[in-house]
């Protein structure tokens, strides 16, 4: 099936096609067509599914078929909450991909960070809201935010949401919400308080289950390496040195982030380009189709606009930062090493991604070997944090010749062409 079979509209489609997408996921293939007969969803699925398409892109459609017929008004009419400001920013994103071509304004508000810049956005009118409960709860109460217009509301990863003490705000949000409304729970497992809460908010909901990439390719070699968050340019310059990175497809979480490393290769003499959504249409084909020529041997990418990138015999992935979402690992070093073809994955760990780590970890059963000696390992001190890691000693890994089969926690050493440590 292709997306042009699900009865969206031309400046959805057209958007997807920007972002190279063809193929619906089977989650997005299920769930659009019962979101636009504007059902309610019960999905029981993860991050890592194509989950965030499946309610934005729908979404999207009713709330300008809506604005078209002149049914809107000027208030709040969808609200996605979820557990995370990484998670939340991604669905920021995507809402602003999917909805490139129509005229919709969304937003998405997060706690740890002033308040002011949000209310003030929030002024300017918004048709989609993206939140974190603490915070959306804290602006209703100020009364910078009234939801008493929502028409679609958007549970996100609610198991998630329970784990980390947040239901208790979910439930007085939802006091707050119409009771007439279009409902999309998901969740990735059903313990008995979100079944139960479920069971309470959706109205004969129709029911989508799926399950998740959970393995990666036994064609790639993967390693991690435990470095200072700082350090990371100064390891990622380095290893690149090595001529036999043909190319390297380098993963950041946000936009800003991959410019920022674009700019620190260059400066490195290390030619690279950037891909993300604040790009011009043309700039990513223009930088994408350098990559696929072989003119440039660095592109830096977020998980949003490295979507429908696919080029043949790449050799290396660079994960500069560790995804918050595990399935996310195994969809970005799955562009290398495919077709039965081998591919290297390289992955940086600093001190905040261990937990991301851990999951990814556990969603691959496997854990990823660890390089111990390169110029920016971290101190002994640093390397406490990581004690249930297991480690051990191991023989340096070839990136040429036959691949060897690495089991459990085998810590390796790395050596690139200069092993001096420098910080310049």
């Amino acid at each position: 099936m292709l997306f042009e079979q699900l009865n969206l509209i031309e400046p959805i489609l057209k958007a997807l096609q920007n972002e190279g997408y063809t193929t619906p996921t089977p989650i997005q293939e299920q769930a659009i067509p019962i979101v636009l007969e504007r059902r309610d969803l019960l999905g029981c699925a993860q991050t890592g599914t194509g989950k965030t398409a499946a309610f934005a892109i729908p979404m999207l459609q009713i709330l300008h078929e809506n604005k078209m017929a002149g049914n809107q008004t000027k208030g709040i009419k969808a609200l996605i909450l979820t557990p995370t400001r990484e998670l939340a920013i991604q669905i920021d994103e995507s809402f602003a991909a999917y909805g490139k071509y129509l005229n919709l304004k969304h937003l998405v508000i997060f706690g740890g960070v002033s308040q002011q810049p949000q209310t003030n956005a929030l002024r300017g009118g918004v048709d989609v809201l993206i939140a974190t409960p603490g915070r959306l709860l804290d602006l209703v109460e100020q009364r910078f935010v009234n939801l008493s217009e929502i028409q679609i509301l958007v549970l996100d990863e609610a198991d998630r949401m329970l784990d980390m003490g947040f239901i208790h705000d979910v439930k007085k949000i939802i006091t707050k919400i119409p009771a007439k409304r279009q409902t999309l729970f998901f969740s990735a497992t059903m313990p008995a308080e979100i079944a139960k809460l479920s069971g309470s908010i959706l109205h004969n909901p129709a029911k989508v289950e799926v399950t998740p990439v959970s393995s990666t390719a036994e064609t790639i070699q993967q390693s991690m390496f435990f470095v200072e968050k700082e350090n990371k340019k100064h390891l990622l310059i380095h290893l690149l040195k090595d001529k036999a990175i043909q190319s390297a497809l380098v993963f950041t979480r946000t936009k800003h982030g991959a410019d920022k490393v674009v700019k620190e290769l260059s400066r490195a003499g290390i030619g690279a380009e950037a891909i993300h959504g604040n790009k011009s249409q043309n700039a990513r084909q223009r930088a994408l189709g350098n990559f696929k020529s072989g003119h440039t041997r660095v592109l830096v990418a977020t998980d949003i606009a490295a979507r429908g990138i696919d080029v043949d015999n790449l050799s290396h992935v660079i994960n500069f930062e560790l995804p918050n979402v595990p399935e996310t690992y195994v969809h970005r070093i799955g562009r290398t090493g495919r077709a039965g073809a081998s591919g290297i994955a390289f992955s940086f760990c600093d001190m905040e991604e261990k937990e991301f780590l851990r999951d990814i970890q556990k969603l691959i059963s496997n854990a990823v070997p660890i390089v111990t000696d390169h110029p920016y390992a971290m101190s002994d001190t640093s390397l406490t944090t990581f004690k249930s890691l297991p480690q051990r000693p191991s023989q340096r890994p070839q990136q040429n010749g036959p691949r060897r089969s690495f089991r459990g926690g085998d810590a390796r050493r790395y050596s690139g062409n200069n092993s001096q440590n420098r910080h310049n």
